[in-house]
This record gives C-alpha cells, structure tokens and sequence, in this order.
C-alpha cells in the first residue's frame, strides 16, 4: 500500500507536465501561423515586372490575410479549450493529491478510466469509434445512424411528434456546431500538410476553397465517444471530391484524414427487378432518361423481368429510349420465374461481366436526382464501405392533396414535409455497394422468397463483418407511393412487416386523425351552419 501511495503523486506530476507541454507547443504554432512573410516579393512570386496590376497583388494579399485570420481564430477556439481541459484536470489532480484514498488511486491506475496522457486518450476515442474501420454489430437496430446536411438544410432521422424530417432553418446550437466543422474543414483544405497528400508544385490543387464549395455532409454523435463528421467539397462543375474526415471526442475537433476523391469513371450499375408494372416503368424511364442520360451519363441500366407478361412492352420501351437517345447502355434480362426480389437483384449482379462495378440496388417506383448519384458514388468504396441510405417515401397523393381536384405532377410531390412523407428508416432495400463487396459477402439468401426479410439478411451480414455500413438519409431519393397488396402465401414475419409497411405508407398522423375522426367533423360543422341559419335576425 505504501508503494502505490508513492506512485500516484509521481504519474500525476508527469500528466501535468505533458498538458503544460502540450499546451506550449500549441501558443507557439500559434505564434508562427500568425507572423507575416518578412519579404511580399517571396510571398507573391514574380512582384516585379510580371504584367499583374497593384488590384491583383492587393487581392492576393487580402486573400492570404484572411487565411491568416481564420487560422488564428481556429487555432484561438483550440487553445481555450485546451486552456479549460487544463485547469478542470488541473484541479482534479489536485484534489485526488489531497484525499490520496486507496479506492481513487486505483481508479487511477485504470488506463480506460483515467487515462496517463490527454492526446494519448483523445485518439483512444478514435480507435473505439467506426472510423477507420468497421465495427460487428448485433443487429440492424444496432447502428448509430449518420444524419446528412448541406450548408442550409439537415435531413433528420429522429423526429418525434414536434420536429420535421428536413429542417429549415436549422436550430442555433446545432448551426454553430455544423459551422465550425465546415470551416475547420476548409482550414484543413487551404492550409494542407504533408501527409494530405497534396503537391505544392500542383497548382491546381492549391485553390483556395469557400464555404460556397462545400457540397454535403454527414455526422453521427455516438454518446460513448464523440460526434463524427464526413464533409465534402468541391469547385463548380468539377468531378474531383475534397473529402476530410473530422472527429470530436467531446473536445477539439481531430483531423483523420483529408483525401481527394475522384468520381468521373465512376460507372453506376442500376439493377431494377421487375414482373408486370409497365406503366410504372414507363415513369421510372422518364426520370432515368432526365437524370441519367441527359445529365449524368455515368450509369448502365439493368432489368431483371420476371414472367412473360408485360415482357414485350418493357422490352420496346427500352428500345425506344435506346433509339431517341443514342443510349446502349442497358441490360434486359428476362427470367420465366415467380417473382423474388433477391434473386432479381442476384441475376442482375451476376449479369454484369465487366470486372467490378458499382451497383445501385434499386426499385421501379423510386425517383432519385443527379446529386444522389455523386452522393452514391462519395459513399461507397470497394472493400471498405457499403452506403445504405434512408429512403423518404411519399404518402398516399389522393390523401395528401384530397383538397384539390387532382394531385400535382409527381415532380412537385418531391418535398420533405411532415405532411407528404416519412423517412422510410426500417426499409433496407435501396443500396450502394460494388459488385466485389456483393460477392464476398455472399449475396441474398436465395432461399426466401416474397417480400422484404431477403434485405434485412444482406444488411446484417454487412454488420458483422469488417466492411463500415454508412446509414443516413439522403435527400435525392424519394419513393413514390403505390398500393401495397399483402399476399396471403407471404410468411408471419413478412405479413407483418409487409401490414407494417402499408400502414405507414398511406398518409401522415393527423392525416389519418382526419379520417378517423371525418364523421364527427362532418357532424360538428353541420351543427355550426344549424346555429348560424337558426340565428333571429337582428
């Protein structure tokens, strides 16, 4: 007992040593960022005699003082949070000298608990969260899903009764948070070290970057950890990604990475399993020729038809577009089978023979926008990451616009109101992952057939493995309403999933109170004209 009493004092003065270091090297990179170039002709080379205006050099030099500035008040925000850190530790160690109990010494030695460094302990939390790698998971309810955002909307899972699938504008907390991630971000991009990877001898890559090119992003707060943001930005009208990786492990934000992603050879496989349907199909084509054809250019369609019923239609459909469009990207594979999601899906994937791809596993009555495919793209990579995105599935439009003649164009039902949908988070049908990830997975259980279990299999097996599961929901992917039919062949568990599914696919909750309650409605408004008509006049 003498011998641990000795040593606690001891491991205590060494942890304040290295905050007091720490501390110090952090004022004196301060100090360094802060000092300006000694001579603007090294700054800004080729001052002299180049052919640039005094305009020119003032804007450079504006451009690189607000780099100064906006690195100096990063830097600011860390070392007063370190400076808190420092003290709330500080008098931690001091009490725990002054009571020196044998119960808290022992806590002490508990490198978990308490642990001997403070960087040393801030990436310990990187380790433990799903960064780098991918954690083994229970069950599909197990994952800590992301929620994705752009620079004046967040698209939220967890809404409750009083919040909005899409908020607008975002709360003040959540907005200064949100913001100080994207301008630690674009601190990191314009400010690059060595092991980004980025050439100074590569001009291209040294642009300076705004808040105006940041594109999307997402982030999950894991309570046992910390919050984990994924950002990307990108110029106008250019393919090539800056991704940065930031975590906080309830302190200063932590770069992890900073890499470029590449997307213009990134083809997208979209496999669509299909028996009967054609006129929904015919719809699915229109939206496939806007988005895909005309604009993306990326993706290769393949149908897997089930049946002989509808085949020759769908067949000249495909013809058709082909011929309008000049586009032979397309793979039609017929199947004289019962209908299975999963072996439609399996034959598609098979089907291709060009080396590994990038598949979106998609259905008929599914609409999704050209951002959707970049945001497909950033969020799948073979043998690292899988993306399943939260689809917003829109309720029944007879209901939802029951006020009006008629429904509006589809186009225009494409909103996140709480009023015209939900997000569909117990669906994990709609998918990208590449086709090698597919394979070595396993693939679907081909033994289930009917509805829905078959994607729940392939999901779980996703989370036991090492492969990291990106789960969030995504703006550009709406699911079209349609009525459901339950088939009576379809097992307990199906049914149920399946009455679960057609229940919440019609219309929101006061939507259905609406319903329910109609005939009193009526009989209330009937007793309101009754006492306005049975008035005396005055």
């Amino acid at each position: 007992m003498p011998r641990r009493g000795l040593t606690m004092p001891s491991r205590a003065r060494w942890l304040f040593l290295g905050l007091f270091l720490l501390l110090v090297l952090l004022l004196f990179a301060y100090l360094l960022e802060c000092t300006p170039p000694a001579d603007i002709s090294m700054a800004l080379p080729g001052l002299a005699g180049d052919g640039y205006g005094k305009e020119h050099y003032q804007a450079l030099l504006q451009e690189q003082e607000e780099r100064h500035l906006n690195r100096a008040a990063s830097l600011k925000r860390q070392i007063a949070q370190l400076k808190q850190e420092l003290q709330e530790m500080g008098d931690k160690l001091k009490l725990l000298q002054e009571r020196k109990e044998p119960g808290v010494q022992g806590l002490a030695e508990t490198k978990d608990q308490e642990p001997g460094d403070l960087l040393e302990y801030l990436h310990s939390q990187i380790d433990k969260a799903e960064v780098g790698t991918g954690a083994r998971f229970p069950s599909e309810y197990a994952v800590v899903p992301f929620e994705s955002f752009t620079s004046s909307k967040v698209y939220q899972l967890e809404m409750g009764l009083t919040r909005h699938p899409e908020e607008k504008p975002v709360r003040k907390d959540r907005r200064d948070e949100l913001v100080e991630a994207v301008e630690a971000g674009l601190d990191i991009i314009n400010n690059p070290d060595e092991e980004d990877g980025v050439d100074d001898d590569v001009p291209m890559q040294r642009q300076t970057y705004s808040d105006t090119h940041f594109t999307e992003g997402l982030y999950r707060t894991e309570r046992d950890k910390g919050t984990l943001y994924e950002l990307f930005f990108a110029k106008e009208d250019s393919s090539n990604f800056r991704h940065v990786t930031l975590f906080r492990p309830f302190g200063p934000l932590m770069k992890v990475r900073s890499t470029s992603v590449e997307t213009s050879g990134v083809v997208i496989n979209v496999i669509v399993p299909l028996a009967g349907r054609v006129e929904t199909f015919s719809q699915f084509l229109h939206s496939f020729r806007e988005v895909c054809i005309q604009q993306d250019r990326r993706v290769h369609l393949t149908v897997v038809y089930f049946g002989q019923e509808g085949l020759q239609e769908v067949k000249l459909s495909l013809e058709k577009l082909s011929s309008e469009e000049s586009f032979s990207n397309y793979t039609l594979v017929p199947v004289d089978e019962e209908f299975s999601r999963g072996r439609g899906l399996d034959i598609g994937a098979h089907a291709w023979n060009r080396g590994d791809v990038l598949m979106f596993f998609c259905d008929v009555d599914i609409h999704f926008t050209l951002d959707f495919l970049n945001t497909c793209r950033l969020h799948a990579s073979p043998n690292k990451r899988v993306f399943y995105p939260v689809v917003f599935s829109l309720y029944n439009p007879a209901i939802v616009y029951g006020n009006l003649d008629q429904p509006p164009p589809v186009e225009l039902q494409l909103n996140h109101k709480k009023e015209a949908g939900f997000w569909r988070d117990f669906g994990f049908g709609m998918t990208c992952q590449y086709r090698s990830d597919f394979l070595n997975i396993g693939g679907f259980d081909l033994d289930v057939k009917g509805w829905g279990v078959e994607d729940v299999h392939l999901y779980r097996k996703y989370l036991r493995s090492d492969l990291i599961v990106t789960r969030t929901p995504v703006a550009g992917l709406f699911h079209l309403w349609h009525e459901k039919r339950c088939a009576d062949e379809l097992t307990p568990e199906q049914y149920s999933m399946c009455i679960q599914s057609k229940a919440m696919n019609e219309a929101s909750h006061s939507h259905l109170g609406m319903l329910v309650f109609q005939e009193e409605i009526k009989a209330h408004l009937r007793k309101q004209a009754f006492k306005t008509h049975s008035k005396p006049e005055g």
